[in-house]
């Protein structure tokens, strides 16, 4: 892992965690599906014009094609609409939170379905790590912790952790940003249904909502992805995914720079935990492989 490796590291880690904070923003101003449902709209035409300027087919294979569906149904309808709504309800940096148990979530389902091994120190941080997001949870919920969004955030982590597992592998044979704008288009189709048929019309142009839009479309929405896969192909996809530990860290830590959102000691200590076991058990997976 060189510099250069370790740069790009940091920056998907930051543009990832730092779309809770733009979405936060985004529904203070907007229906929450009909948001994402045009931010994905733009972002997937933009992703495919690209793609096809590099030469990238729509051509893909059966294991692609699924990638695409699953991936658009579980990871942007799913996981992001799911935290966009419940973000009305929570806070970013409690979303953040609860989403960078991702790779604690996937080493969990993978050990207790017989996929993985894990040592002692992956074990070591699946507790460490969900341990740090009780001591959070604890220390908010005098503050007016809201069930339903954090049941919300916990629906979401565990449709991705689904997504994550079951299209494993399968994006691989080329076309990597055909299949991102096209998983973007599905997502964008079944978020518009959901909001037409359940959401109320809500828009308040604001500048804010203007800035935050697009940041989140352009920055988290494609910049991020074509880093996060730019690395993965320097590094690898399990050294590559060690960078989450940091996900909390900025998560929070953007949240309380631009959105005002306080934080207590326990927050701190809560933030620390969880980033040590995710780290713990991205460490035991790397020296696995």
């Amino acid at each position: 892992m060189d510099i250069r490796a370790i740069g790009m590291g940091l920056a998907f880690a930051f543009m990832w965690s730092s779309a809770f904070t733009s979405a936060r923003m985004i529904v203070a101003d907007a229906a929450p599906l009909m948001a994402l449902a045009a931010r994905f709209l733009i972002s997937g035409l933009i992703g495919i014009a690209i793609a096809r300027a590099l030469g990238q087919s729509w051509r893909l294979d059966r294991a692609q094609w699924r990638a695409t569906v699953v991936f658009g149904l579980m990871q942007n309808a799913a996981y992001l609409g799911l935290n966009f709504v419940a973000m009305q309800r929570v806070e970013a940096s409690v979303a953040a939170i609860i989403a960078s148990t991702l790779p604690l979530l996937v080493a969990l389902a993978g050990w207790g379905l017989g996929r993985e091994r894990l040592s002692r120190l992956g074990l070591a941080g699946l507790v460490a790590g969900f341990g740090g997001v009780v001591v959070i949870m604890g220390s908010r919920v005098g503050a007016g912790l809201d069930p339903l969004g954090i049941a919300l955030c916990v629906l979401g982590a565990v449709a991705l952790t689904v997504a994550t597992l079951s299209v494993r592998g399968a994006t691989s044979g080329g076309n990597l940003l055909m299949i991102v704008g096209l998983q973007m288009l599905v997502g964008a189709a079944v978020l518009a249904l959901l909001s037409v048929a359940f959401e109320p019309w809500r828009l308040n142009p604001t500048p804010r909502l203007a800035l935050a839009f697009a940041y989140t479309t352009l920055v988290p929405g494609l910049l991020a992805t074509w880093v996060w896969f730019l690395l993965v192909g320097r590094i690898g996809a399990v050294r590559a995914a060690t960078f989450h530990f940091l996900n909390p860290v900025f998560g929070v830590a953007v949240a309380a720079a631009l959105l005002g959102e306080s934080l207590g000691l326990l927050d701190l200590a809560g933030v620390v935990i969880v980033a040590l076991g995710i780290l713990g058990v991205q460490l035991a997976r790397a020296g696995r492989n």
